[in-house]
């Protein structure tokens, strides 16, 4: 039994399920490339190949700031992720956390769930900074209203599996690049006001401010956004390696635009260092931790 079901029924469901989804986006391919051919499209896509060439020329390639952030901004979105779901899902706590100056008591997963946010939006704060010192950002802000009939020609290209012709080296095409601004500098945001509203730190005095800001709010928003996350790092990760992995892996791990396994292996022993973190992510690991900061109790 795994749960509520047998493993046998499990199994059945997973099995439909990826016939159901293969099936779906099959229907999808052909609907896209039926589009392709209707009266108008073709010379739209040709206009509008699927990016821009921004005002500002950025320098070739990734710098060692821009690959880092990008590590820990995954690894961290791993722990938050799943010390989310503990904290949503949790019947009972483990343990508790109070500060060791006095506060709030919370859970213990909730108190490594917030210290973790902390970490992340630093990290992003970094990334922001370094992203408009140098002129990286014009890689990610949109810079001409072409960005949005480029976006659709890319969106198409994409759903009938012929790839927009595109060199992450020097310039994104435009969807990634409304995307990679979603995230940034909409959803990144919408995470952050959100979880500090359900946190501890919120003045629970501040009737006019809870008035207008309500908890309910912030927890109708914030589990979608998380949700948000989830898809876009697994849409993100099977297009990085749909449409060149070695040679994509590397511009974001090795700093390089050659074609070989170095990338490749680096994304391997992120991904192993974040499985791994996550999983230890346990109250017996934790609790020593926690008790540094302040003092760790069962009630």
């Amino acid at each position: 039994m795994i749960g509520s079901r047998p493993l046998a029924q499990w199994v059945k469901f997973a099995v439909w399920g990826l016939v159901g989804a293969v099936v779906v986006a099959g229907i999808i391919v052909l609907a896209a490339r039926g589009v392709t051919t209707l009266p108008g499209v073709p010379e739209f896509m040709a206009r509008f190949p699927g990016e821009y060439h921004p005002p500002i020329a950025a320098d070739e390639g990734f710098p060692a700031w821009a690959r880092w952030t990008h590590f820990l901004n995954f690894f961290f979105m791993v722990l938050i992720v799943r010390t989310g779901l503990l904290v949503r899902y949790q019947q009972k706590p483990p343990a508790f956390y109070t500060p060791k100056r006095g506060g709030k008591k919370i859970s213990l997963y909730l108190w490594l769930h917030t210290s973790i946010d902390i970490l992340w939006l630093l990290n992003g704060a970094v990334f922001v900074v370094l992203l408009f010192v140098t002129d990286h950002w014009v890689r990610i802000v949109p810079t001409s209203w072409e960005v949005f009939p480029n976006a659709l020609s890319a969106g198409l290209q994409y759903l009938t599996l012929e790839w927009p012709t595109e060199n992450g080296w020097v310039n994104y095409n435009s969807l990634q690049q409304l995307m990679y601004f979603t995230v940034v500098f909409i959803a990144a945001p919408l995470a952050a006001v959100t979880g500090v509203r359900m946190s501890e730190w919120w003045p629970e005095r501040a009737r006019r401010l809870n008035r207008l800001y309500p908890a309910p709010l912030a927890r109708a928003i914030h589990f979608p956004v998380m949700l948000f996350f989830v898809l876009f790092v697994i849409v993100h990760v099977f297009l990085v390696l749909a449409t060149g992995a070695l040679r994509n892996l590397n511009h974001m791990f090795a700093g390089t635009d050659q074609v070989n396994w170095a990338g490749f292996w680096w994304f391997v022993v992120a991904l192993l260092a974040s499985t791994a973190v996550g999983w230890l992510a346990r109250p017996l690991v934790i609790a020593p931790i926690a008790n540094l900061f302040g003092r760790v109790s069962n009630r």
